[in-house]
């Protein structure tokens, strides 16, 4: 990118040899990459290390604080934060750099494409969420949140048009695992955060998740997929506010 503003691109990852790859090979145009691991056991990191020397290794303390790891890192004028299922196509690395380049916003909002088994989604409250990943050094940072982190960005913000794809949820056994870890890491957070629940919310609040996903947010035009994230928020939920109650009722009395 000679000539133009700099980029590092920011990644974290644990266990994502299926997908680092690519993701690198989407963003290898950057000036630099840093890639920041928990713990891979699937060669991961020797994967990273083919595109970059900037692989750094920590353990895991969620999301937000692990994204502001990688982002402390950086060293360039602007920051890219990728997430190791996230493609950057050549359409959207033209807009990124015209946007550097001009530089009249401190950050940039992305739409993102997500897949679900196999399919580009385009309703279900899928797309075109929009997530603000782009953005000056020093002008961004990450939320500490333990999971759904978001960058606290200080100045205006701008909204790309070409989308981010996004890779996620590949197969039934990757619904279930992520169902799994979303919804224990949600549970913690919002007990850190004082939420208090009563056994009725798991199933009215699941099944609130699947009526607004598949009927509000029209999830019935895409089809099976549609029908499918509908059962995974509600299953998402459903054991986001067990495990909370489960947490609150471990909770010593005062």
């Amino acid at each position: 990118m000679k000539g133009s503003a700099g980029l590092s691109v920011t990644i974290i990852t644990r266990n994502e040899a299926h997908n680092i790859r690519a993701c690198l090979r989407s963003v290898s145009w950057a000036d630099e990459i840093i890639v920041v691991d928990s713990g891979s056991t699937d060669g991961t990191v020797a994967a990273a290390r083919e595109f970059t020397p900037q692989v750094y290794q920590h353990d895991w303390p969620g999301f937000g604080a692990q994204k502001n790891r990688a982002l402390s890192y950086a060293g360039k004028d602007w920051v890219l934060s990728l997430d190791a299922d996230e493609r950057v196509t050549p359409e959207l690395r033209s807009q990124i750099i015209k946007a550097m380049e001009d530089g009249r916003e401190n950050g940039f909002y992305l739409p993102r494409l997500s897949q679900f088994c196999g399919q580009f989604v385009r309703h279900s409250g899928w797309y075109p969420d929009y997530v603000l990943r782009l953005f000056k050094r020093g002008e961004g940072r990450f939320s500490d949140d333990l999971v759904h982190e978001s960058v606290i960005l200080q100045g205006s913000s701008g909204r790309l048009s070409s989308p981010l794809l996004h890779y996620s949820y590949r197969n039934e056994a990757d619904v279930s695992r992520k169902i799994e870890q979303y919804a224990s890491a949600a549970a913690m957070q919002m007990h850190k955060n004082g939420k208090v629940v009563t056994r009725a919310d798991a199933p009215a609040r699941a099944a609130w998740a699947f009526a607004r996903t598949f009927f509000l947010r029209l999830g019935f035009l895409d089809g099976l997929a549609g029908i499918g994230i509908a059962r995974m928020n509600a299953r998402t939920t459903y054991l986001k506010y067990k495990k909370l109650k489960a947490l609150q009722s471990a909770q010593p009395a005062l």
